[in-house]
């Protein structure tokens, strides 16, 4: 499929719940055009098409056919996920799957292998990496204004009401893979493999259904080694009334990082560092009580820049590999608690 950068993406939507209305917004936004959409429920299709001026598919097949879509966009849940990642690369589309992008990794690895052998891009969601506050301390971080990593944590204590979760699939292991970690925290989880690299060991904990009436975990930690030696912790949780501003805090040598919701808000470095000024900022954006309270910003720079991997023909800059890497982890995680024992990742499936 090929596009030119003055030919604007046009988009398919499969699933056209909350986050789709993010995702359609973010498009226009910067110019891409969603074309067409795709819900199960025809009528719950049929309202997100007129809001959103696009066509309305009769069926899964279709949309994934349909000659005028560039890239499918795959918002449904994340246990639906690789029928029609199959359909729209057997028709060339290149496919973008809202986080996370499978709820196991045989399903995660047959998507990417997929992709791969019908030469299409497959981009996984994950917006937090384009946030100023990333960016700045990614870069920062390799030309060693912190020093040495001692110490990097995610701290994703939030709430989600009994309205969310009221529905049956909500909090669900067979059509959401879990609960807080994979659902919350999983944004924290690819920010620390980011700015961290890979983890070698970890240990969780967890309570399940602790203020939820679900089966999965609304209470989750776990302790991390890290491969570069550090060591870090991320608590995620949906039971924590009224929900608290995200965070990642990262420790060196030379100084500390805090980040709060989507913004840098600690920057404390030792006298004589000379880099680029910190973009320092009070005011954030969190889903810390309200799914939907996040920046559109960041989808757009996401979303832009899987059209600059389409028009040049290299890969986006988050990746199917991007996002095994993040789920091999929460699953890592949710095999600890439940065996009550490190993983060591790599070996722990």
């Amino acid at each position: 499929m090929s596009h030119t950068p003055d030919k604007p993406l046009r988009i398919g939507l499969v699933g056209t719940g909350a986050i789709a209305h993010k995702h359609a917004q973010a498009y226009a936004n910067i110019g891409y055009r969603v074309v067409a959409c795709y819900n199960q429920n025809f009528d719950k299709g049929e309202a997100f098409a007129q809001q959103y001026g696009a066509r309305n598919a009769e069926s899964l097949e279709a949309i994934c056919a349909d000659p005028e879509v560039d890239v499918i966009d795959l918002c449904t849940f994340p246990d639906v996920r690789l029928e029609p990642l199959r359909l729209a690369a057997n028709a060339g589309k290149h496919v973008q799957v809202q986080k996370p992008i499978a709820t196991n990794l045989k399903t995660a690895r047959d998507m990417i292998e997929y992709a791969h052998a019908k030469r299409v891009l497959l981009a996984v969601v994950s917006q937090h990496r384009f946030d100023d506050s990333i960016i700045f301390l990614k870069q920062a971080i390799a030309d060693g204004r912190l020093g040495k990593i001692l110490q990097a944590d995610a701290y994703v204590k939030w709430w989600r009401s009994e309205e969310y979760y009221s529905r049956p699939i909500k909090g669900s292991w067979d059509v959401e893979g879990g609960g807080a970690l994979i659902n919350q925290g999983i944004h924290q989880v690819d920010m620390l493999l980011h700015l961290l690299g890979p983890v070698k060991e970890l240990y969780g904990m967890w309570q399940l259904g602790a203020r939820h009436k679900i089966a999965s975990e609304d209470v989750v930690q776990t302790m991390l080694r890290y491969a570069n030696g550090a060591q870090g912790v991320i608590q995620a949780s949906t039971a924590f009334w009224p929900g608290y501003t995200e965070r990642l805090e990262i420790h060196g040598t030379k100084g500390t990082a805090v980040i709060s919701g989507d913004k840098l808000t600690t920057w404390d470095v030792q006298p004589g560092d000379s880099g680029e000024p910190a973009p320092l900022a009070s005011t954030v954006a969190s889903g810390a009580s309200d799914p939907m309270a996040i920046s559109l910003t960041p989808f757009e720079r996401q979303f832009a820049d899987l059209g600059r991997a389409i028009a040049t023909g290299t890969a986006p800059s988050i990746t199917g590999e991007d996002g095994y890497r993040a789920l091999e982890l929460v699953l890592a995680t949710y095999q600890s608690c439940r065996e009550g024992k490190p993983v060591t990742l790599g070996a722990a499936h």
